[in-house]
């Protein structure tokens, strides 16, 4: 048990000092690189589609209006943060579900049919300030993802909407990263109260099942709580 907490604790000190991170980058600086980039949306809908993104993670507030609106909808996340030794799954939150396509489910004909309730990712998208290993494996603030693979650069952005931008990032990645932090304090107590610990080996034979058809069991966060799925590959 000593050492199951150890490596929940593990991850939860690391997004912890991801959020401090977050807190402490200079608005300065993220308004520059905005304005050095000069990005604009040139309507591709690439990244709306899994050729270019893997998944929309929702944050707790739009997977609520989301819940409210369109439920059928929503996924569980598809990257698990830990499985017990049972075989059950743990994740921060859900995802859009996407069409046989690839698509996101709220594409069609290259254009969002919820646009104007989009969640907060597709608004601030391709802005980013996660922590991740460049090209050369230093780990290193990503500000732009997928630079030079869509949209259009090098376009006036004046200062004002530069740091609207940089406010909105900085706003969704804390919200973010606050979520993945509160997830882990909840799951930890979850575990500790079962009798729980996260097991490798199980994971990874788990998810083999799964990818051959097999159903899993998820755990997914969403409103202080975890709720139950069970899953398969369509």
């Amino acid at each position: 048990m000593i050492k199951f907490i150890s490596a929940i604790e593990k991850q939860l000190k690391k997004t912890a000092q991801e959020l401090e991170g977050v807190h402490n980058y200079p608005i300065e600086d993220l308004v520059s690189i905005i304005k050095e980039v000069g990005f604009k949306c040139d309507l591709c809908a690439m990244c709306c589609t899994r050729k270019f993104n893997d998944h929309v993670f929702l944050l707790n507030a739009d997977a609520n209006k989301m819940m409210n609106n369109y439920p059928e909808m929503l996924e569980p996340a598809p990257y698990y943060e830990l499985c017990d030794q049972h075989g059950h799954f743990y994740v921060s939150g859900y995802a859009l579900k996407v069409q046989s396509d690839g698509s996101c489910v709220f594409l069609k004909d290259d254009r969002c049919t919820i646009y104007e309730k989009r969640p907060d990712i597709c608004r601030i998208y391709p802005y980013m300030l996660h922590r991740e290993a460049d090209e050369d494996g230093n780990i290193q603030w990503r500000q732009i993802s997928g630079l030079n693979q869509h949209g259009c650069y090098h376009s006036d952005i004046d200062e004002q909407e530069a740091a609207q931008i940089a406010t909105q990032i900085k706003t969704y990645e804390t919200a973010y990263l606050t979520q993945l932090v509160t997830f882990f304090k909840i799951v930890t107590q979850h575990f500790k109260n079962r009798g729980l610990r996260h097991v490798q080996g199980v994971y990874d034979r788990e998810m083999r099942k799964f990818f051959k058809g097999g159903e899993i069991t998820v755990f997914v966060f969403f409103n202080g709580k975890l709720l139950e799925y069970r899953i398969s590959k369509h």
